[in-house]
């Protein structure tokens, strides 16, 4: 079953069972329809037992030229004060990465029971660490070809940092006509990695419309970051300074290559062989640490075979190259993170998709956690949809800082690709007063990681670390984040 937008339902649908729930209410009439204008109530999922103790729905919205882009959400109630409760809209980075994997192993209601699961039959729990205790969450699929998002045409699926906000602006605006009862809740954007490109460009977008009289306004009132990718040249080139902290190279390699190369690893004149000899040197040292968390197991990619890449993305292209490339005769590598690969099965299953109302158009397609046939091309596949056209999102949080608005940024300390020094140099950069210096936050007494508060007037910003956190912190340190997210919601110091 597909799920329609607003602008293709049809009177009957709420019509049609009148009769039978008069006397009962309008509210158990949207109950007994199990529809929303723009999507569908879940009551039941695959793995889990019995009804889900939360209000959950799915849908697809329709942005973009004519509407050709289709964008999958996930939405969530707050299990507090809906009504009261602030709106969090959730990407994923990538960019092409679902936000499936965010619901399941970071910030949702619910998660796969790893211990009573296996790849043939996916159990799910409650999670003990979602933010729906406190807010509402809409996860959102983007762009086209990530998750369960798609388009009508090929050409629905060329994009870029610049276009991609502009279709998620358009997703929040339609959205909230559907919703209109959340258009007073306090809204914030959220996500993580390319997140750090994607969510402030979407913010300013929803600056310029709300100035510019767009309907409905939106009551925007901050964004959470973690680990964000914002400037992209000072975030690489910050690693190396990085694996020397962590003591991956000596201080000798360290000072060599600083020294041969100024400061420079990537932008790397070709004739300086002394700096490239270097560079070798400390890939030798870290070719197999992992660089979402230094301190998980290297994950050895390289026997992937070219049919595997072609497998998780050719979804984007035509449906001749899906069909042929999606199907059981291309053998499936499993990722090296079983639980990445627990989730790729439960969400490729069939009747996984019919609870979700995924579009039919993706009924043979298997999902994947990250669609590289966005950002990846080699033999076959050699057009690449996703165009980076934005270095850096600096400025955007320089614009926002004369606003009235709160934010969070946190860093994982233990991640190699986005180091929390080049997060921090960036907030330091936009000369913001420094309200609270470096000091220790806690949960359970223990320390959790390290914070600083900024502000400019109306603007405040909260930067923190988690220690031992990874690239995605609320995967490895669930109850940290949690107690962390929680306190900055609430306006409670960490």
């Amino acid at each position: 079953m597909k799920a329609r937008s607003q602008y293709h339902i049809q009177p009957w649908h709420f019509l049609r069972m009148s009769n039978n729930v008069m006397l009962f209410g309008l509210f158990m009439v949207v109950v007994s329809l199990e529809v929303t204008k723009s999507g569908y109530l879940v009551k039941t999922l695959p793995g889990f037992p019995g009804d889900l103790p939360f209000l959950f729905e799915t849908g697809y919205i329709s942005v973009g030229k004519n509407d050709d882009v289709q964008y999958f959400y996930y939405f969530f109630e707050s299990e507090r004060s809906p009504e009261n409760d602030p709106l969090l809209l959730w990407v994923r980075g990538g960019p092409g990465c679902g936000v499936l994997t965010s619901i399941l192993l970071q910030i949702g209601p619910i998660t796969i029971n790893y211990i009573n699961s296996s790849l043939e039959n996916q159990m799910l729990e409650l999670s003990t660490h979602s933010l729906t205790k406190v807010a509402n969450i809409l996860f959102l699929d983007e762009p086209a070809g990530s998750g369960f998002s798609y388009a009508k045409s090929p050409e629905g699926y060329i994009t870029n940092d610049t276009l991609t906000p502009i279709h998620i602006h358009q997703f929040i605006r339609k959205w909230l006509v559907d919703h209109s009862k959340f258009v007073k809740n306090p809204l914030y954007l959220g996500g993580d990695s390319y997140g750090g490109i994607s969510v402030p460009m979407t913010i300013q977008e929803i600056y310029n419309g709300n100035e510019g009289g767009e309907e409905p306004h939106i009551n925007f009132k901050g964004y959470i970051l973690g680990n964000p990718l914002t400037d992209k040249h000072d975030s690489s080139n910050a690693k190396i300074e990085q694996v020397h902290r962590m003591a991956l190279i000596s201080d000798k390699i360290y000072e060599s290559v600083k020294q041969n190369c100024h400061g420079e690893y990537q932008y790397v004149d070709p004739n300086n062989n002394r700096c490239i000899q270097d560079l070798q040197v400390v890939h030798e040292c870290i070719e197999r640490i992992s660089v979402d968390n230094i301190l998980y197991p290297f994950c050895d990619r390289s026997n992937t075979s070219k049919s595997e890449h072609l497998r998780i993305g050719l979804r984007s292209l035509d449906k001749t190259s899906i069909y042929i490339w999606s199907s059981d005769d291309v053998q499936t590598q499993w990722l090296c993170n079983y639980k990445s690969a627990y989730i790729e099965a439960w969400a490729s299953r069939r009747d996984v998709k019919e609870a979700l109302h995924v579009s039919e158009e993706l009924n043979e397609i298997k999902w994947v956690s990250c669609n590289q046939s966005l950002t990846y091309a080699d033999g076959l596949l050699a057009k690449v949809s996703y165009k980076f056209n934005i270095m850096s999102t600096v400025a955007y949080h320089q614009e926002f800082s004369h606003k009235n608005c709160r934010a969070l940024v946190y860093s994982g300390d233990h991640d190699l690709r986005v180091p929390h020094f080049s997060t921090l140099k960036w907030i330091e950069s936009i000369n913001l007063l420094l309200v609270e210096y470096w000091r220790p936050w806690y949960v359970d007494e223990q320390v959790a990681g390290y914070t600083m508060k900024f502000s400019n007037h109306d603007y405040k910003l909260t930067f923190a670390t988690v220690k031992g956190g990874s690239h995605t912190s609320p995967e490895n340190r669930p109850e940290e984040c949690f107690n962390m997210f929680i306190r900055w919601f609430d306006s409670v110091d960490l």
